[in-house]
């Protein structure tokens, strides 16, 4: 079976799975709702960092977007859906391509459009405080943030397949971004910023100190990602269906 054919059937089973499209709406509203909350704390600190205050509610947010890329996978474990699924699609390998690429999409679309709207809201709630921000600086906030989201999302999914379980990928990195990189950062000092979440959210920091920079943390956090996904890929491809 071509490409195409097998992405848009991957597309339909997560537009038809009830919990995925509400994760992504969960992602929108809890991101936007936290941006508005810190965008009302203006803060006369110089160091006040406006546009980290602006995107700040993806910091709880990216959980919604964790949980997208773990269930989209996590439901191939379900009543043997993935026999089904290897059945029609024999090769493996274009299987899981089109699975990853139906997870990337909606992700990366409704992250860009989540981090605009926070940004927005933010900054009227932020009033002259925000007003240092440059348009590069907005432009880059938005777009890594969306980038971001959607490296998460691919993640968790790689890990998923990995582990073929949602439960364990999201008891592993739940905790370990709500608690333990925040322990890490704390002790470790610049080790901590090669951590994948710490790394991708320099990108919605206004001003940023440290070995890294916006898109060279993205880049390490594509590379977790990388190799979530060359792990998953294996597990799918060597381990009986």
């Amino acid at each position: 079976m071509a490409f195409a054919p097998v992405l848009h059937t991957e597309w339909l089973k997560i537009r038809t799975l009830r919990s995925l499209p509400g994760a992504l709406l969960a992602l929108f509203a809890v991101t936007t709702t936290f941006s508005a909350v810190a965008g009302v704390s203006e803060d006369s600190d110089p160091e006040f960092d406006a546009l980290f205050m602006a995107l700040s509610g993806v910091l709880p947010g990216q959980i919604a977007a964790i949980s997208f890329g773990a269930l989209a996978v996590s439901s191939e474990y379900h009543g043997g859906a993935l026999r089904l699924s290897l059945a029609a699609v024999p090769r493996r390998g274009r299987w899981f391509a089109a699975k990853m690429t139906a997870i990337a999409v909606p992700t990366l679309l409704v992250g860009l459009v989540t981090a605009f709207t926070a940004l927005v809201v933010a900054r009227a709630g932020l009033g002259s405080a925000a007003g240092g921000l440059t348009v590069a600086e907005q432009v880059r906030g938005v777009v890594g943030c969306g980038i971001y989201l959607t490296l998460m999302a691919l993640f968790a999914a790689g890990l998923t397949a990995l582990l073929r379980s949602g439960v364990a990928t999201l008891s592993i990195l739940i905790p370990f971004i709500l608690v333990v990189s925040f322990v890490i950062g704390d002790a470790a000092g610049t080790v901590a910023d090669f951590l994948p979440d710490r790394a991708g959210q320099i990108v919605i920091h206004q001003t940023y100190d440290g070995t890294l920079g916006p898109w060279s943390g993205l880049t390490v956090t594509a590379l977790w990602t990388a190799a979530a996904l060359l792990a998953g890929a294996w597990s799918v491809r060597r381990r009986d269906a």
